[in-house]
């Protein structure tokens, strides 16, 4: 599975916790993604991501390290929607 490198901001929250998190998005494919968030997981914990372009997943903590969690999604996404640009200006041709 090719896993696509990139900087995004997306709001995270950890299992029962009702603190959302800002975290960086460090790599992206389609069935997971790695994060930074200075606080560690446990494997196994639910993780809720509200990303640019692609909307909530949802998914599992599958490693926590040094400041960085891998998680497997629940169900795949297209991680190019989240490199799509999210505003831009219509011009009229009137």
């Amino acid at each position: 599975m090719a896993r696509d490198s990139l900087l995004l901001v997306a709001q995270c929250q950890l299992g029962d916790e009702r603190i959302v998190h800002e975290v960086r998005v460090r790599n992206l494919s389609e069935g997971g993604l790695m994060i930074e968030l200075d606080r560690p997981a446990d494997v196994g914990t639910r993780v809720w991501l509200n990303l640019r372009g692609i909307g909530e997943i949802v998914g599992k903590v599958a490693w926590s390290m040094a400041g960085r969690m891998g998680i497997a999604l629940d169900k795949p996404i297209d991680p190019k929607k989240a490199r799509k640009p999210t505003s831009g200006t219509v011009k009229s041709s009137s």
